[in-house]
């Protein structure tokens, strides 16, 4: 862990105390959050466990749990909300984010055609009063949370 932890790695640290929607799901090496500065129901964040701040540092295990990982979550997005499909990105370049994550967004059917694609950051600018409040992210991690749920293995 870097000597002024980031965001991620402060969360991390509390994980235990963390509420629902700080720890939707999680293995031994990804956390799944939901955004915390979104207007946008759904959007959720997958974080790596320990600090790493590209994706060419991950191990060979992070990354190979991480499709999965993504494929799990457009899954249970589409159950829970809906979505017609899921934008998965990686930036990790604002300040003080720069530990790796990505972002898997759900694409509602109606969302108009100006807010597709990269456009669809701007429910990451929206007023506090149009934000997913927490408790509403709370109730919507624990709505994913059986869709998540490990699968045993044959």
């Amino acid at each position: 862990m870097p000597a002024a932890p980031c965001y991620a790695c402060r969360q991390e640290a509390g994980f235990d105390s963390l509420p629902p929607r700080e720890r939707i799901a999680s293995d031994e090496h990804w956390r799944v959050v939901h955004d915390f500065n979104t207007a946008l129901p759904g959007w959720l964040v997958l974080l790596p466990r320990r600090h790493v701040t590209a994706i060419h540092d991950l191990t060979d295990a992070e990354a190979a749990a991480l499709g999965s990982w993504q494929v799990r979550l457009s899954r249970a997005l589409r159950e829970v909300t809906g979505c017609v499909k899921t934008y998965v990105v990686q930036f990790a370049e604002k300040e003080g984010f720069a530990h790796t994550h990505f972002h898997v967004i759900p694409r509602m059917p109606d969302l108009p055609p100006e807010l597709r694609g990269p456009a669809v950051f701007d429910f990451l600018s929206r007023p506090e009063p149009d934000r997913v409040s927490p408790a509403d992210a709370d109730t919507l991690a624990l709505t994913l949370r059986p869709y998540l749920a490990p699968t045993p293995q044959p």
